[in-house]
């Protein structure tokens, strides 16, 4: 069958006349490829998943019940366009209560089908062709993805141990400030768990104020914060001139298929996302924004139950992979766990990078973890395994120590 004249229409952007023609395999799809391996392999030996980067509860009763309540509702059948005000209401109290950031409803808060969708559209606000977005690895990569369809370029900055897991925003040229129009921030911080603090914000709104760059402060895991009340770089002198902060119902509420976020902060940023996003979408379900504006309401008793579930099992995770050898502490916040990976075993493995040591894991340990090779050599640990309770958590970190430490890692 002749090649379709298609093939030859595709935007360069995503692959031209060479879409779908490259054989490269991506690391989510050869852990998917691995995972389904080794249990065919292995029948009837569980597959500890600690890759998976969402919770893994449900939401609460109250928030389903909610839905439930309104989903039926003939009110709630229409587009709801840029929000419904209750949702900005109650993302309005939540913002001053958790943060201590006052905003305007009306002009300071619009909502989002997802944060992904927002880091999606905040470049066609801003990015022109040859204008840069200054984006962290390892990190989450849709707003620089973006903006090279844009035509803009993306300067990435390595998250280093030595540098607290900031960005060095020095090391940027004096040609790359000149064009910068975005800096993505993402604290506490996917998928190294370190949390951002005031004196690491107020660098950055400094140094953006200086250049004239917008920071988008991605905060998905803000409620998850283990060392304090939680920080949006809303709250530091400066932050509202210079910056918009994502906000998620994922994370901290269970809610992650549910696709609602909000964008918050300098107005006349979030004005253009809503010109935009008006353009790019019809709105999120009004009845899933009211049971979300319900989860708002009732947040003191929901995300601390979160966030105690991920501490407890962070911090037991990070006693157990000490015991074995590994370089682990419990993070700052987030459920995720970012070790260096060891350099190989007494039996002469070698483990040459974390992609390596990831298929390892799962092929020979029946573990599963997502490998960054981006700034040194990592895996991380989600700390979203299932487990119906604390003795079944208990059972499934004593299951990790067994099956590694025998291994005899040379760290």
């Amino acid at each position: 069958m002749s090649e379709s004249f298609l093939q030859g229409n595709i935007a360069e952007r995503v692959g031209g006349n060479q879409f779908g023609k490259d054989d490269t395999i991506y690391k989510f799809e050869k852990i998917k490829r691995a995972k389904r391996a080794a249990m065919d392999s292995n029948p009837g030996e569980l597959l500890i998943d600690m890759g998976v980067g969402e919770p893994d509860e449900p939401a609460f009763p109250i928030v389903v019940e909610s839905l439930i309540s309104e989903a039926g509702k003939s009110s709630n059948r229409f587009y709801t366009d840029n929000g419904i005000m209750s949702f900005r209401l109650s993302a309005q109290k939540y913002m001053k209560k958790t943060y201590g950031v006052d905003l305007e409803p009306e002009t300071q808060i619009n909502h989002a089908v997802g944060s992904k969708s927002a880091l999606s559209l905040i470049p066609s606000c801003f990015i022109n062709p040859g204008d840069i977005s200054i984006m962290t690895i390892p990190g989450y990569p849709v707003m620089g993805t973006w903006t090279k369809y844009l035509g803009g370029e993306v300067v990435n900055l390595p998250l280093l141990k030595e540098n607290g897991f900031f960005p060095d925003l020095e090391t940027l040229t004096k040609d790359q400030r000149k064009r910068a129009k975005l800096l993505y921030l993402n604290y506490p911080n996917n998928p190294t768990g370190v949390a951002a603090t005031i004196e690491q914000y107020k660098t950055a709104i400094d140094f953006c104020l200086d250049n004239n760059i917008l920071i988008v402060s991605d905060a998905p895991y803000a409620p998850l914060n283990f060392v304090g009340k939680p920080l949006s770089i809303l709250s530091i002198p400066g932050g509202m001139d210079c910056a918009v902060e994502l906000h998620s119902m994922s994370k901290g509420f269970n809610m992650t298929g549910w696709r609602l976020a909000w964008i918050c902060g300098n107005e006349l940023a979030v004005n253009v996302f809503a010109n935009v996003k008006d353009n790019a979408d019809s709105g999120q379900f009004a009845a899933i924004q009211i049971a979300a504006a319900k989860a708002l309401d009732h947040a003191d008793e929901i995300t601390p139950k979160i966030c105690e579930k991920y501490n407890r099992r962070l911090t037991a995770l990070a006693e157990t992979l000490s015991e074995i050898g590994f370089d682990a502490k419990r993070p700052d916040g987030t459920f995720f766990m970012y070790v260096p990976i060891p350099k190989g075993t007494k039996d002469g493995i070698v483990f040459e990078n974390g992609e390596a040591f990831s298929q390892w894991m799962i092929t020979e340990k029946m573990i599963s973890t997502v490998p960054w090779d981006d700034a040194g050599h990592y895996v991380r640990f989600s700390a979203t395994f299932s487990a119906t309770d604390i003795e079944e958590e208990k059972k499934i970190l004593s299951l990790i120590k067994e099956r590694l430490s025998t291994v005899g890692f040379i760290f």
